[in-house]
């Protein structure tokens, strides 16, 4: 019987990862280069978007998912930020960077849309 976990379910969750894959493959790039701090808080940043994510669809009440889902788009901004560090040092390119800054951007539209519908507004 194979068993899943909420999270794995969840299209957000599902953009996470797959972005944090594509932050992953920058970050080895990095390592390659002997850029081992750049390498560790790009990891650690995509990896905080789906970890929350994650964390957060175990949560007993809407409104802790609700709290989760805020630390996930708030890493989402530190992924952003390093992204444009790397771009400025040349260790990737304004395309690449473009690219996954419309991702990161999608995915935090469905991050919002998945919060609003987690907890409407109260009248």
């Amino acid at each position: 019987m194979k068993r899943s976990f909420r999270f794995e379910n969840l299209e957000i969750w599902q953009m996470a990862i797959q972005i944090g894959d594509e932050l992953f493959d920058i970050a080895d790039s990095l390592e390659q280069r002997k850029l081992y701090r750049f390498a560790e808080q790009l990891r650690g940043a995509g990896m905080n978007v789906s970890n929350n994510i994650a964390e957060g669809s175990g949560s007993v009440s809407k409104k802790e998912f609700y709290q989760f889902l805020n630390f996930a788009r708030r890493s989402r901004y530190e992924c952003a930020n390093i992204l444009i560090i790397l771009e400025r040092r040349q260790h990737i390119t304004e395309t690449n960077r473009q690219a996954l800054f419309g991702r990161l951007d999608e995915l935090s539209r469905k991050i919002n849309n998945f919060q609003k519908a987690l907890l409407p507004p109260t009248p």
